[in-house]
């Protein structure tokens, strides 16, 4: 299911009853633990929260570092947390406080997927999506990359 908007307004509109709510669900999550100075943003076709290019330019591709989209897709709503891929410690935490909740973890490296709200533990994403400030995530980007601390 491709979505394509401009903003995160007519993206919700465009979706499905079921599924605007559950996205507006997560959304409202996020929002209430999202660390300071990320942006909401449209990114590859999902609401995405990045580091703005402002604040960071030099990527690989020249687009925002995400720390997180949240997308409507086909078969299933998901969650593409770059920081529980790319933090290890973060991934370790996650993944066992996730599977001490008793919900069913369907887990890709980045993505978790689910078909309906009541799959999520919503208080553990909130908490992990608060465990990455933005000068974190760019620490974790350079480290991956091989990049040399850079100035602001």
């Amino acid at each position: 299911m491709k979505i394509e908007a401009k903003t995160v307004d007519e993206y919700l509109m465009k979706l499905p009853d079921d599924r605007r709510e559950a996205i507006k669900i997560v959304r409202d999550i996020v929002l209430k633990h999202l660390p300071e100075g990320y942006e909401e943003v449209m990114q590859y076709n999902m609401i995405s929260y990045v580091v703005p290019l402002s604040i960071y330019p030099v990527t690989y591709n020249k687009q925002p570092l995400a720390l997180l989209s949240i997308g409507s897709q086909k078969n299933h709503m998901a969650l593409y947390m770059n920081n529980i891929y790319s933090d290890k410690e973060v991934g370790e935490w996650f993944v066992n406080s996730y599977k001490a909740t008793g919900k069913r973890l369907d887990m890709g490296k980045s993505c978790v997927r689910f078909k309906k709200i009541e799959d999520l533990p919503l208080e553990l994403i909130g908490e992990a999506v608060s465990k990455t400030s933005m000068d974190k995530m760019i620490t974790i980007y350079e480290k991956g990359k091989g990049i040399q601390k850079q100035k602001k």
